[in-house]
């Protein structure tokens, strides 16, 4: 691939709503050949003068493959938007789109199946013929209560109505996805941060594993 021609490299933070992935993007914003990818959250908020993303917290029923089709095509376009910079820092992935959130609607039986079943048919599809591989997931690992007191602090506004019980829920597909790896194949070594703490030690914890994060030859993540 030309990517790896050119040794350049993708990395993915993943993570909780609230677990801290905009602070750790910001951080190495301004790392030398560095480019970051947000999620692109406010085309989720408006599709055109329609907002999928608050429909789907309202009746994530009616409105959860309206909202994930969309996430998958922009998360589509955020792998395959040409890359400049050496590195490519991205928050979240198609994966965690499709192995987290999707499959949180399906098992919590908010989507019916023949919706779960055609958006993997389109993610099987974009994953046997796109180039949609990465090459670090780091894992802010939170726990769910944290997340719930600082979404609670930011009070975006299609989050007022998310409980505790869904960022567990999140939580828990995380855990079985990158720490058990029980739940799909992860797309790449896992990087794990415990993210509870308070944002001085984040930033401490996140200069500690600069060069495993940002220089591939000194990703020794172990087993």
């Amino acid at each position: 691939k030309e990517r790896e021609k050119e040794k350049k490299s993708v990395i993915c933070v993943e993570g909780n709503i609230a677990s801290g992935k905009t602070t750790c993007l910001e951080f190495f914003s301004n790392a030398t050949d560095v480019e970051v990818l947000t999620e692109p959250v406010s085309k989720w908020r408006n599709v055109r003068g329609h907002n999928p993303l608050g429909l789907m917290y309202q009746d994530a029923s009616r409105w959860g493959l309206t909202l994930q089709t969309y996430v998958q095509l922009t998360m589509l376009d955020r792998h395959t938007c040409p890359q400049v910079s050496s590195v490519r820092l991205m928050e979240r992935s198609i994966h965690s789109a499709r192995y987290i959130f999707v499959e949180n609607l399906y098992r919590s039986g908010k989507m019916p199946e023949v919706d779960y079943v055609v958006l993997s048919e389109w993610f099987d599809w974009i994953l046997r013929n796109m180039d949609v591989s990465i090459d670090l997931i780091v894992y802010l690992r939170t726990n769910p209560e944290t997340c719930y007191q600082r979404l609670k602090r930011r009070c975006r506004e299609e989050e007022k109505v998310i409980p505790l019980e869904y960022l567990e829920a999140i939580h828990h597909l995380h855990e079985e996805w990158l720490i058990k790896g029980s739940l799909f194949p992860v797309a790449a070594p896992v990087l794990v941060i415990e993210a509870d703490h308070h944002m001085e030690r984040m930033l401490q914890l996140f200069e500690q594993n600069r060069d495993r994060i940002l220089t591939p030859e000194n990703r020794k993540l172990g087993p």
